[in-house]
């Protein structure tokens, strides 16, 4: 993914008018270079803080009160995976090899998550966002997006799309494990030396954090605690990743080519907030930057963000950009009106 984002900078620049001289602005207030010492600290603290958390297991031992430190845990992986995030956008290093290794760290070793399955769908997510047939967001998986993808759901997942928005945040509390599991079953995917590396980091994570928990606590301890620890892992990366772009604009695939500014404008939102929403979303709060300009370090799509708002309002272009619980209610909407169909046929009646 590191040369995916500056790639599909550079064509949209030379391909679309309406994007160019935002990007023009953007390049001469400096908002593309590499903000390293920025970085340097920010993955360094949270190393730190996760030695701690990783020592207070280890002090507070065979205790249902170490249950208490999953919580913590669980948002310090969030920053970890933000900065896995960071480093496949080649936002920390213009170095393929040294981001891949960042992403390799933070991701397969730290958090069991495969940096190439990750990597993989979410280049594809950023070139055609909320695209029903290119965009593996919003393909059909355990949610489904529209109602012709509804139409076509049987049995209990029939029953799932009726219940989705219900069941949305509920559901999360699986995306922590879920994580770990697409990215052993991606390994098939991958070519025999990436196998091997990736492979390798994944099973090194899950025999650390196994072994972590195992020798401090007994057994049912440590099972309720991985159970909880990736509960709020995954609950705490759905809140992060969910006000983006569910319930915003999906482009029809047999209608006209939108340029790289439309796509990636129309398609996203943003979440109004100060430091405190940046931190725990991870950046993604300003999600239109972020897609406009993938390799934007982190810290500079606050400063970004009044000129891509002026650009769009200067032709007329629509700007989302609401509050944190709107957007989650805005989301919700969405996905409850795509299960509305089902929800006014009744149930088919099994006949003997």
């Amino acid at each position: 993914m590191p040369q995916a984002a500056t790639v599909a900078e550079s064509t949209a620049a030379t391909s679309g008018s309406d994007f160019a001289p935002l990007l023009r602005a953007v390049r001469e207030q400096g908002l593309l270079e590499r903000r390293t010492g920025w970085y340097t600290m920010g993955i360094a603290a949270n190393l730190l803080a996760l030695a701690v958390v990783f020592t207070g297991i280890v002090l507070v031992g065979d205790s249902w009160w170490t249950l208490a430190l999953a919580l913590p845990l669980a948002v310090l992986w969030g920053r970890t995976a933000f900065f896995g995030h960071d480093a496949g956008h080649s936002q920390i290093t213009a170095g393929r090899g040294l981001g891949r290794a960042i992403g390799l760290i933070h991701g397969n070793l730290l958090l069991g998550m495969s940096q190439a399955w990750w990597n993989d769908k979410h280049v594809r997510h950023h070139a055609n966002p909320n695209h029903i047939d290119k965009d593996p967001d919003v393909g059909v998986g355990a949610l489904v997006w529209t109602q012709n993808q509804a139409a076509q759901r049987e049995g209990f997942a029939r029953w799932l799309t009726r219940s989705q928005a219900r069941l949305f945040f509920p559901m999360l509390l699986l995306e922590g494990i879920a994580l770990k599991i697409s990215g052993f079953q991606d390994l098939r995917r991958q070519g025999a030396r990436e196998r091997i590396l990736e492979g390798a980091l994944l099973v090194a994570h899950l025999a650390g954090y196994a072994t972590l928990l195992l020798t401090t606590m007994s057994v049912g301890k440590a099972v309720a605690f991985a159970l909880l620890h990736h509960a709020i892992f995954g609950l705490h990366l759905g809140m992060a990743f969910a006000p983006n772009h569910k319930g915003m604009e999906m482009p029809d695939p047999d209608g006209g080519r939108w340029g790289h500014l439309q796509r990636q404008v129309l398609t996203s939102r943003n979440v109004r907030g100060g430091i405190l929403t940046d931190w725990f979303l991870g950046g993604l709060n300003y999600q239109i930057e972020h897609h406009l300009f993938p390799s934007m370090p982190r810290p500079y799509l606050r400063r970004a963000q009044p000129l891509v708002r002026e650009h769009c309002r200067s032709l007329g272009m629509s700007y989302a950009e609401t509050g944190l619980i709107e957007s989650y209610r805005q989301a919700l909407q969405h996905m409850h009106e795509v299960g509305e169909p089902l929800r006014a046929v009744p149930e088919p009646v099994a006949t003997a």
